[in-house]
């Protein structure tokens, strides 16, 4: 029997966090397939220099402090306090005065070491050497076994370990989302690009088979691992994708929905919905630069942002915030709950996604199922995800984007070749079953033939 060891301890150290990433990893594990005769998948987390099989990905719901998730906490309080430090610079008079920023600054640091750091650091010695965590136990692994990194691994620091089972006859597989720190790296922190590309230099190394979650990726990554590491080394390498399911799994029909998402559908006109991070490669301005090219023609088309607000947006969250349509045709959420979503979704006219670059696109196919349309920048990936069900707009220019809105305003008609009740998409079950079919094959055959798979082809 081959175990498939699946990787996961970003987010079993982090379950409560819900960005993209994070998203695929837990419902992939909630839906791995059971075990048969000739396969189990184990789902398993690598800390302190120890393998361990998970038992749970949700936090512990026991009165007991919960020290690893209290670490978690005070590191995400930190990053919002900053953030907040960095708006409140902008204002005045701090943003007149290098006194009074200086001032501010001093004061911030205080209470951040008081408030964030000298918290962090004593609860880092209290866990140093604690080996196993609530809601995993000790796993022995074999040879023969398949370590599939399946979890956001290049700020890990589990890599002696990896190269160790390695070493003990454990093959590596490595799923890949982007190349995002490659390609575009002015979207990304600097920091970022240099770990990403070591990292990606490790797997090459390393790793046995790739996976990536579109076949536009896959055929990126094989040509980064050409250029890396050459043809011969390639051709020992395998290279396949699995494509990402649509629901949203932590709906909770016991919550409720937003108050304010509410009262902005209450009204009828249109609705175009944006879901994602807040950062530079989802091109919010663009949409900001469309709609108000709308709204100075006469339109009265609102467009609503839902995502938490990410890293170098200052100047975009500033122009949100004091936008004359704020809270009118313009409306931003940054903490709405799976459920929020769901509502927003289902009262939406479209979904607009602006993307610069993506590996996927995961809310594509959130929208698309559950019938809302999408109109989206016109990139491969999203002609991959998409095909002729989705509309598409020039990222030069935003009066394309401008003219698909009003033309839709206007007729009522979504401007697609297809109609989107003929839409069907993966289920994170289905998502799941094919991830671990796709690297079953390519384990069983060293040379499978490349493919492609085309929208609404599951």
């Amino acid at each position: 029997m081959t175990r498939l060891l699946v990787e996961c301890t970003y987010v079993f150290e982090h379950p409560e966090a819900n960005s993209g990433i994070q998203r695929v990893v837990r419902n992939v594990i909630q839906q791995l397939p059971a075990a048969d005769a000739k396969r189990e998948c184990i789902p398993v987390v690598m800390i302190n220099g120890g393998l361990y099989q998970v038992n749970s990905l949700a936090p512990l719901k026991t009165p007991k402090v919960d020290l690893m998730s209290l670490r978690v906490k005070l590191e995400q309080w930190a990053n919002t306090f900053w953030l907040r430090h960095r708006a409140l610079e902008r204002r005045r008079p701090f943003s007149q005065s290098h006194f009074a920023r200086r001032v501010l600054y001093v004061g911030c640091r205080l209470g951040a070491f008081a408030c964030f750091s000298l918290p962090m650091r004593l609860l880092n010695k209290v866990l140093k050497g604690k080996p196993i965590p609530e809601r995993c136990v000790p796993l022995q692994h074999r040879a023969g076994d398949q370590l599939v990194l399946l979890d956001s691994s290049w700020h890990a620091n589990f890599f002696p370990l990896a190269e160790q089972l390695k070493r003990d006859g454990v093959g590596i597989v490595s799923v890949i989302y982007d190349l995002i720190p490659l390609t575009h790296p002015q979207f990304c922190d600097a920091g970022l690009v240099k770990v990403f590309n070591d990292w990606f230099d490790w797997i090459a190394r390393t790793a046995d088979g790739y996976v990536a979650i579109s076949t536009t990726i896959r055929d990126q990554v094989r040509e980064e691992m050409l250029r890396r590491i050459g043809t011969q080394r390639v051709q020992q390498r395998w290279f396949d994708y699995f494509h990402l399911g649509s629901e949203l799994d932590l709906s909770d029909a016991r919550s409720e929905v937003d108050r304010g998402l509410l009262q902005m559908f209450k009204t009828p006109e249109p609705v175009f919905l944006m879901v994602s991070t807040i950062e530079p490669r989802k091109n919010h301005g663009y949409l900001l630069d469309a709609f108000e090219s709308a709204w100075a023609a006469g339109s009265k088309a609102r467009l609503c942002i839902a995502g938490k607000i990410g890293w170098k947006c200052d100047a975009l969250i500033e122009r949100i915030r004091q936008h004359p349509e704020l809270n009118r045709r313009l409306f931003m959420f940054n903490t709405l709950s799976d459920k929020s979503l769901e509502h927003a979704y289902s009262h939406a006219t479209s979904l607009v996604f602006p993307s610069h670059v993506e590996g996927f696109g995961l809310p594509l196919v959130e929208a698309m199922q559950r019938g809302l349309p999408a109109m989206g920048s016109d990139i491969p990936v999203f002609r991959e995800i998409g095909g002729d069900y989705m509309a598409y707009f020039d990222l030069a220019d935003p009066q394309s984007l401008t003219k698909l809105v009003m033309d839709m305003e206007g007729s009522g008609k979504f401007p697609a070749p297809l109609a989107l009740e003929q839409w069907r998409w993966l289920s994170w079950r289905e998502a799941s079953a094919q991830f671990v079919q796709r690297i079953e094959r390519n384990l069983n055959s060293p040379q499978p033939v490349p493919e492609s798979q085309h929208a609404n082809c599951p």
